[in-house]
């Protein structure tokens, strides 16, 4: 069972997640809170799999949320779910640390598939909102980097480090990268290690931000 900690300010609404949660043989919500600071207290204590978070919510809200819980080092999962479709606000979660963002239009089957996405280590876009982010970026809007990163000249990439940089970008997690590319698990994370070096990034999601925005992905 995948442990799930719903993070939304309206108790109808994370009422209604749970229930159709529930009826899932796969996920298991483990908590609850109704603000950024009341879930990373209850992160630290449940420490769930993956984390459902709203962005809109009074007093601490999820862009505050992810950047409390990168500084705290806590590295749980985080799928923005929210009814905000806003270009600005997806950056602004992906640059915090959110590993994916989703609409809450989305089916059972859609949330299931989502949630374990990222407990297996992959990142998850909807198509239409990668489409947007694309275009954003070749207007000019770099995503933010690593301190420092940004004004380094980007490594080269092997040809296999592109390989699994592409599929990163399609969401897999590295035990179906392996798969994908006949290669040990222990080798893709090496290369998604040297990855993350040279395109001067922290995380997958940045990584794969930096490299639409240079042209290394189309």
């Amino acid at each position: 069972m995948i442990r799930v900690c719903l993070v939304d300010d309206q108790h109808l609404v994370r009422q209604g997640i749970r229930r159709l949660l529930d009826l899932s043989d796969e996920v298991e919500v483990v908590a609850e809170a109704d603000d950024g600071m009341a879930a990373v207290a209850v992160i630290g204590e449940a420490r769930p799999d993956v984390v459902l978070l709203d962005l809109r919510m009074p007093r601490h809200d999820g862009i505050w949320t992810l950047e409390a819980l990168r500084e705290g080092g806590v590295e749980v999962p985080v799928l923005v779910l929210t009814t905000f479709d806003d270009d600005e606000l997806v950056l602004q979660a992906l640059r915090a640390g959110a590993r994916g963002y989703m609409l809450k239009d989305v089916t059972l089957e859609q949330l299931v598939g989502a949630v374990k996405t990222l407990a297996g280590g992959g990142t998850l876009l909807r198509p239409a909102i990668t489409d947007r982010l694309l275009r954003s970026l070749r207007e000019g809007g770099a995503p933010a980097a690593d301190a420092g990163a940004g004004s380094l000249p980007l490594a080269p990439l092997t040809e296999r480090e592109l390989d699994v940089l592409r599929l990163v970008a399609a969401g897999l997690s590295n035990r179906e990268i392996a798969e994908s590319l006949f290669l040990a698990e222990g080798t893709v994370k090496n290369h998604v290690s040297n990855v993350l070096m040279k395109l001067g990034s922290r995380d997958r999601t940045r990584a794969v931000l930096r490299a639409l925005h240079h042209g290394i992905l189309d």
